[in-house]
């Protein structure tokens, strides 16, 4: 019996046309009204899919470089969900959604809750 450790292929660098990220999954119940309250974040959708008509949507929305993944899928991601959001004018963000950024020791910040529980914090670091 072989009880050495089982080959690992050396890390490589992405070929230069691929980006590595990591891309956050919010579970939504439903991804219209999801894709417009993230809308307001500035975010637009850029793709949906279904595997039929009728059956739950998977939905990427983007601001910028920064992406997400809305999802349908019961199983996908866990509802309350908290991801944290860097933007150059957290007080932008703050008016659009009346509510008052607040100083930290690393950032200005809010935190919003999306129509299905999913948490936001977006600041704007200190400088």
């Amino acid at each position: 019996m072989d009880t050495s450790a089982p080959h690992r292929p050396a890390p490589q660098d992405s070929p230069p046309d691929r980006v590595e990220e990591a891309i956050p999954v919010l579970r939504v119940r439903e991804a219209a009204r999801a894709v417009r309250w993230y809308a307001r974040l500035g975010f637009t959708e850029q793709w949906e899919h279904r595997f039929e008509p009728g059956l739950p949507a998977f939905v990427e929305v983007a601001r910028g470089a920064v992406r997400l993944f809305l999802s349908e899928h019961v199983g996908d991601a866990r509802p309350g969900t908290l991801v944290y959001l860097r933007v150059a004018d957290v007080d932008a963000v703050a008016a659009e959604f009346g509510v008052t950024a607040q100083d930290v020791p690393w950032a200005r910040e809010i935190e919003l809750s999306d129509p299905d529980g999913n948490r936001l914090r977006v600041g704007t670091p200190l400088e």
